[in-house]
């Protein structure tokens, strides 16, 4: 296992950055382990919505928790608002960061995860294969 530690700055798209990190480090399997932060900017997808939900404001990062992977990548986040209001779903792009992000991520490097068309789910899901 190898651990990974980055901090994202302002204005960084907390997705996209998470996942040009992990090709650039040619992580085949992964899980994100912590993340504090702030945003200002929110885009989640609920549970079984099909569309986008857009938060405008600042939110605290609570908790970031998933799977990563040069394969793809599945993200779930917890955000509290300014009231100590919380609310969470699938992590999509468009979510920047207010003041920072820091992100611990393990490297599982005995694994690859890879994603196929799940019939049952619709979704490309998770398929874990040892080296």
């Amino acid at each position: 296992m190898k651990t990974h530690i980055v901090r994202l700055h302002p204005g960084a798209d907390l997705k996209r950055s998470i996942e040009r990190y992990v090709r650039e480090n040619s992580i085949n399997a992964g899980a994100m382990l912590t993340c504090v932060g702030s945003l200002q900017m929110v885009t989640l997808r609920m549970a079984n919505a099909k569309t986008a939900h857009e938060l405008e404001g600042k939110f605290e990062i609570l908790s970031l928790v998933g799977t990563l992977s040069v394969n793809g990548c599945h993200l779930h986040i917890s955000l509290a608002d300014k009231n100590g209001n919380v609310t969470g779903g699938h992590l999509l792009e468009g979510c920047l960061v207010f003041t920072t992000a820091e992100l611990v991520m393990l490297e599982l490097k005995d694994f690859v995860f890879g994603r196929e068309k799940d019939q049952n789910t619709g979704f490309n899901e998770l398929v874990i294969t040892e080296k």
